[in-house]
Protein backbone atom coordinates (compact mmCIF):
# COMPACT_ATOMS: atom_id res chain seq x y z
CA UNK A 1 0.00 0.00 0.00
CA UNK A 2 1.37 3.57 -0.78
CA UNK A 3 2.42 5.65 2.05
CA UNK A 4 0.70 8.64 2.85
CA UNK A 5 1.84 12.06 4.34
CA UNK A 6 1.98 15.71 4.06
CA UNK A 7 5.15 18.12 3.68
CA UNK A 8 5.83 21.66 3.77
CA UNK A 9 8.25 22.33 0.55
CA UNK A 10 10.12 25.94 0.36
CA UNK A 11 11.52 26.92 -3.25
CA UNK A 12 14.06 29.99 -2.60
CA UNK A 13 16.15 31.95 -5.17
CA UNK A 14 18.96 33.21 -2.20
CA UNK A 15 21.42 34.99 -4.38
CA UNK A 16 24.58 33.20 -3.78
CA UNK A 17 23.89 34.41 0.17
CA UNK A 18 25.16 38.21 -0.67
CA UNK A 19 22.92 40.25 1.26
CA UNK A 20 20.91 39.43 5.12
CA UNK A 21 22.05 36.02 6.08
CA UNK A 22 20.32 36.00 9.18
CA UNK A 23 17.31 37.86 7.72
CA UNK A 24 17.25 34.35 5.24
CA UNK A 25 17.82 32.38 7.90
CA UNK A 26 15.06 33.78 10.08
CA UNK A 27 12.26 33.62 7.00
CA UNK A 28 13.40 29.82 6.16
CA UNK A 29 12.82 28.95 10.04
CA UNK A 30 9.01 30.70 10.13
CA UNK A 31 8.40 29.08 6.84
CA UNK A 32 9.17 25.60 8.82
CA UNK A 33 9.90 23.74 5.49
CA UNK A 34 10.93 19.70 5.17
CA UNK A 35 12.01 20.40 2.17
CA UNK A 36 14.21 23.58 0.99
CA UNK A 37 15.16 23.86 -3.07
CA UNK A 38 17.82 26.64 -3.26
CA UNK A 39 18.72 28.47 -6.26
CA UNK A 40 21.88 30.47 -6.83
CA UNK A 41 23.22 28.67 -3.57
CA UNK A 42 26.88 29.31 -3.27
CA UNK A 43 28.76 27.44 -5.87
CA UNK A 44 32.59 28.42 -5.64
CA UNK A 45 35.18 28.33 -2.95
CA UNK A 46 34.07 27.63 0.62
CA UNK A 47 30.58 26.47 -0.76
CA UNK A 48 30.60 23.61 1.52
CA UNK A 49 31.22 25.47 4.67
CA UNK A 50 28.82 28.52 3.76
CA UNK A 51 25.92 25.61 3.04
CA UNK A 52 26.83 24.04 6.68
CA UNK A 53 26.27 27.50 8.15
CA UNK A 54 23.03 27.68 6.01
CA UNK A 55 22.11 23.96 7.62
CA UNK A 56 22.83 25.46 11.07
CA UNK A 57 21.15 28.73 10.87
CA UNK A 58 17.73 26.77 9.47
CA UNK A 59 17.62 23.27 11.13
CA UNK A 60 18.03 21.80 7.68
CA UNK A 61 20.44 19.49 6.52
CA UNK A 62 22.38 19.28 3.35
CA UNK A 63 21.01 16.84 0.79
CA UNK A 64 22.87 17.66 -2.30
CA UNK A 65 24.02 20.20 -5.05
CA UNK A 66 25.87 23.54 -4.97
CA UNK A 67 28.57 23.73 -7.11
CA UNK A 68 28.25 19.95 -8.95
CA UNK A 69 24.52 21.22 -9.99
CA UNK A 70 26.16 24.58 -10.59
CA UNK A 71 23.90 26.45 -7.98
CA UNK A 72 20.83 24.57 -7.14
CA UNK A 73 20.61 22.81 -4.07
CA UNK A 74 18.24 20.60 -1.99
CA UNK A 75 18.29 20.59 1.93
CA UNK A 76 15.89 18.56 4.37
CA UNK A 77 14.29 18.29 7.62
CA UNK A 78 15.39 15.24 9.66
CA UNK A 79 12.18 13.70 9.78
CA UNK A 80 12.71 13.05 5.85
CA UNK A 81 15.06 10.18 5.05
CA UNK A 82 17.51 10.54 1.27
CA UNK A 83 16.97 7.37 -0.64
CA UNK A 84 19.32 8.71 -3.14
CA UNK A 85 20.29 11.86 -4.75
CA UNK A 86 22.21 13.25 -7.58
CA UNK A 87 23.61 16.80 -9.72
CA UNK A 88 22.80 17.73 -12.91
CA UNK A 89 24.99 19.58 -15.59
CA UNK A 90 23.52 21.49 -18.26
CA UNK A 91 25.38 21.67 -21.79
CA UNK A 92 27.43 24.84 -21.44
CA UNK A 93 26.47 27.43 -24.28
CA UNK A 94 29.79 29.75 -24.78
CA UNK A 95 29.25 32.86 -22.99
CA UNK A 96 26.70 32.16 -20.50
CA UNK A 97 27.79 30.40 -17.11
CA UNK A 98 26.80 26.74 -16.88
CA UNK A 99 23.72 25.55 -15.02
CA UNK A 100 22.13 22.63 -13.73
CA UNK A 101 19.98 20.48 -11.29
CA UNK A 102 20.01 19.41 -7.78
CA UNK A 103 17.41 16.03 -7.59
CA UNK A 104 16.87 13.35 -4.91
CA UNK A 105 14.07 10.77 -3.60
CA UNK A 106 13.10 11.75 -0.18
CA UNK A 107 11.29 9.14 2.20
CA UNK A 108 9.09 10.97 4.48
CA UNK A 109 8.56 8.50 7.66
CA UNK A 110 4.90 7.60 9.44
CA UNK A 111 3.07 4.04 9.53
CA UNK A 112 3.86 3.78 6.02
CA UNK A 113 6.63 5.24 4.14
CA UNK A 114 6.00 7.92 1.07
CA UNK A 115 8.50 8.76 -1.40
CA UNK A 116 8.87 11.58 -3.24
CA UNK A 117 10.84 12.83 -6.36
CA UNK A 118 12.81 16.42 -6.00
CA UNK A 119 14.23 18.76 -8.35
CA UNK A 120 15.35 22.11 -7.94
CA UNK A 121 16.16 24.08 -10.97
CA UNK A 122 17.43 27.47 -12.18
CA UNK A 123 16.67 27.84 -15.36
CA UNK A 124 18.53 29.82 -18.17
CA UNK A 125 17.86 34.03 -18.96
CA UNK A 126 18.36 32.93 -22.68
CA UNK A 127 14.97 31.70 -24.48
CA UNK A 128 16.47 28.92 -26.47
CA UNK A 129 18.57 27.26 -24.13
CA UNK A 130 15.97 27.98 -21.26
CA UNK A 131 14.28 25.59 -24.15
CA UNK A 132 16.50 22.66 -23.97
CA UNK A 133 16.83 23.16 -20.18
CA UNK A 134 12.95 22.36 -19.77
CA UNK A 135 13.09 19.09 -22.09
CA UNK A 136 16.18 17.84 -20.14
CA UNK A 137 14.49 18.37 -16.93
CA UNK A 138 11.56 16.32 -17.78
CA UNK A 139 13.95 13.60 -18.68
CA UNK A 140 15.42 13.69 -15.47
CA UNK A 141 12.51 14.02 -13.49
CA UNK A 142 10.99 10.93 -15.35
CA UNK A 143 14.40 9.14 -14.52
CA UNK A 144 14.10 9.50 -10.76
CA UNK A 145 11.39 6.86 -10.78
CA UNK A 146 9.41 8.53 -8.09
CA UNK A 147 5.68 8.94 -9.42
CA UNK A 148 5.37 11.29 -6.89
CA UNK A 149 7.85 14.04 -7.61
CA UNK A 150 8.31 17.78 -7.27
CA UNK A 151 10.11 20.47 -9.31
CA UNK A 152 10.43 23.94 -7.88
CA UNK A 153 12.86 26.65 -8.79
CA UNK A 154 13.49 29.63 -10.99
CA UNK A 155 12.36 29.06 -14.50
CA UNK A 156 13.67 32.90 -15.30
CA UNK A 157 10.08 33.12 -17.23
CA UNK A 158 6.50 33.95 -16.45
CA UNK A 159 3.67 31.47 -16.43
CA UNK A 160 2.59 32.35 -20.04
CA UNK A 161 6.52 31.76 -21.63
CA UNK A 162 6.94 28.53 -23.43
CA UNK A 163 9.15 27.18 -21.27
CA UNK A 164 6.79 27.15 -18.50
CA UNK A 165 4.21 26.16 -20.62
CA UNK A 166 6.00 23.20 -21.60
CA UNK A 167 6.55 22.08 -18.43
CA UNK A 168 2.99 22.91 -17.53
CA UNK A 169 1.99 20.47 -19.82
CA UNK A 170 2.74 17.66 -17.99
CA UNK A 171 3.24 18.62 -14.18
CA UNK A 172 0.70 20.85 -12.06
CA UNK A 173 1.49 24.33 -11.39
CA UNK A 174 0.92 24.49 -7.27
CA UNK A 175 -0.29 28.02 -7.25
CA UNK A 176 -2.75 27.61 -9.98
CA UNK A 177 -3.88 24.70 -8.05
CA UNK A 178 -4.33 25.81 -4.71
CA UNK A 179 -3.53 29.96 -4.21
CA UNK A 180 -2.52 30.54 -0.76
CA UNK A 181 -0.08 33.92 0.20
CA UNK A 182 1.10 36.12 -2.07
CA UNK A 183 1.66 35.47 -6.34
CA UNK A 184 4.80 37.20 -7.59
CA UNK A 185 8.00 36.23 -6.54
CA UNK A 186 10.45 39.28 -7.88
CA UNK A 187 11.63 41.83 -7.45
CA UNK A 188 11.16 41.27 -3.58
CA UNK A 189 11.26 44.71 -2.95
CA UNK A 190 8.54 45.42 -5.00
CA UNK A 191 7.62 41.63 -6.94
CA UNK A 192 5.61 42.42 -10.34
CA UNK A 193 6.10 39.01 -12.05
CA UNK A 194 6.27 35.02 -10.97
CA UNK A 195 9.09 33.35 -12.03
CA UNK A 196 9.64 31.25 -9.23
CA UNK A 197 7.07 28.08 -8.79
CA UNK A 198 6.19 25.01 -7.82
CA UNK A 199 4.90 21.95 -10.48
CA UNK A 200 4.13 18.58 -9.10
CA UNK A 201 3.47 15.24 -10.83
CA UNK A 202 -0.61 13.92 -10.53
CA UNK A 203 0.46 11.89 -7.47
CA UNK A 204 0.65 14.84 -5.34
CA UNK A 205 -1.72 16.63 -4.01
CA UNK A 206 -1.36 20.76 -3.39
CA UNK A 207 -3.13 21.73 -0.45
CA UNK A 208 -1.68 25.51 -0.47
CA UNK A 209 1.23 27.08 -2.12
CA UNK A 210 2.12 30.97 -2.65
CA UNK A 211 4.33 33.41 -1.34
CA UNK A 212 4.30 33.24 2.81
CA UNK A 213 2.47 36.32 3.60
CA UNK A 214 3.21 36.11 7.28
CA UNK A 215 3.19 32.99 9.23
CA UNK A 216 1.44 33.04 12.84
CA UNK A 217 3.35 33.99 15.16
CA UNK A 218 5.44 36.43 13.29
CA UNK A 219 5.44 40.61 13.16
CA UNK A 220 3.78 41.33 9.98
CA UNK A 221 6.63 44.41 9.67
CA UNK A 222 9.03 42.09 10.93
CA UNK A 223 8.60 39.76 8.21
CA UNK A 224 8.05 42.27 5.10
CA UNK A 225 11.77 43.70 6.14
CA UNK A 226 13.31 40.52 6.68
CA UNK A 227 11.86 39.57 2.78
CA UNK A 228 12.98 42.55 1.30
CA UNK A 229 16.45 42.06 3.16
CA UNK A 230 17.14 38.26 2.55
CA UNK A 231 17.41 38.18 -1.03
CA UNK A 232 16.11 39.78 -4.39
CA UNK A 233 13.63 36.69 -4.59
CA UNK A 234 10.41 36.12 -2.45
CA UNK A 235 10.08 32.18 -1.42
CA UNK A 236 7.66 30.24 -2.54
CA UNK A 237 6.22 27.68 0.25
CA UNK A 238 3.75 24.82 -0.87
CA UNK A 239 1.81 22.06 1.42
CA UNK A 240 1.60 19.05 -0.08
CA UNK A 241 0.39 15.87 0.46
CA UNK A 242 2.07 12.38 -1.09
Amino acid sequence: MRGVAELRLLSYNVRSLRDDRAALARVIRACAPDVLCVQEAPRFFGWRAHAARLGRATGLTYVTGGAPSCGTMIMSSPRLTVERAEDVTFPLTPGLHRRGLATAVLRVGGRREARLGVVSCHLSLRSDERQAQGRLLLRHLAALGAPAAVVAGDLNERPSGRTARLLTGGLTDAWRAAPEGGRFTFPSHAADRRIDVVLCTSEVEVLGCGVPTGPPGVDAAGWRADLGRATDHLPVLATLRI
